[in-house]
């Protein structure tokens, strides 16, 4: 029997996206897309926000969390929702709460 000292990766020792590089943004869904990805407009924070009705909005695509799905919480479009972003791909989110 050999006794090898094997070192037992369980996810530990994995860099892991920090909860700090995460920015959670506010908006309402848009349109509904197949395989449960959303169209989300995102809110305009007060400061940026421009005087005339020509201010641009921001739209993202957005899948649905996993705790979401497993609780079944369906999101439609008008709802106002949760976004998580990284700052890698702006433009791609993360539904985490229906407001």
């Amino acid at each position: 029997m050999l006794n090898h000292a094997v070192p037992h990766d369980f996810g530990e020792n994995r860099p892991s996206a920090n909860n700090k590089d995460i920015i959670e943004l506010e908006g309402k869904v848009v349109e509904s897309l197949p395989n449960a990805v959303f169209r989300v407009a995102i809110d305009v924070p007060a400061g940026k926000a421009g005087t005339g009705e020509d201010t641009p909005k921001r739209e993202i695509l957005a899948h649905i969390s996993g705790k979401l799905r497993i609780h079944r919480i369906r999101v439609l479009p008008g709802d106002r929702v949760r976004v998580e972003l990284t700052p890698y791909d702006l433009t791609r989110g993360r539904i985490t709460r229906r407001l």
